[in-house]
């Protein structure tokens, strides 16, 4: 049997940007997305955690070190400026897999700084 697991995880991340001209996706500071195992154009889930909204889009490496988290495009229209979001990503697996499979989280604070790594 094969399941859709939680690979990684985001978790806490403040929004810094939003451009509704961009041609869509998330931003992401380059740092979070090693730390995580979350690749550029890689699917993603966003949970916004100050409205409730939460959507599909795909990932952009941004700047190592900026502390990015930019939604882009029509994204931009589901969170603003200083929202707590968490950014998650899914992966298939069989049964065997799963028994040692490790899902990566960064959690960060309130300024995109790593608080912890698990």
């Amino acid at each position: 049997m094969q399941r859709i697991i939680l690979k990684s995880k985001i978790h806490n991340a403040t929004i810094t940007q939003a451009d509704l001209e961009y041609e869509g996706s998330i931003s992401i500071d380059e740092d979070f997305l090693i730390m995580t195992d979350i690749v550029e154009h890689e699917r993603v889930q966003v949970v916004n955690l100050n409205n409730g909204e939460r959507f599909e889009t795909y990932v952009i490496c941004a700047e190592k070190k900026s502390g990015i988290i930019g939604l882009n495009g029509p994204a931009a229209r589901l969170g603003q400026k200083g929202d707590r979001v968490h950014i998650l990503s899914y992966a298939v697996v069989d049964d065997n897999e799963r028994m040692n499979f490790r899902q990566k989280t960064v959690f960060l604070d309130h300024n995109n700084t790593v608080t912890r790594r698990k």
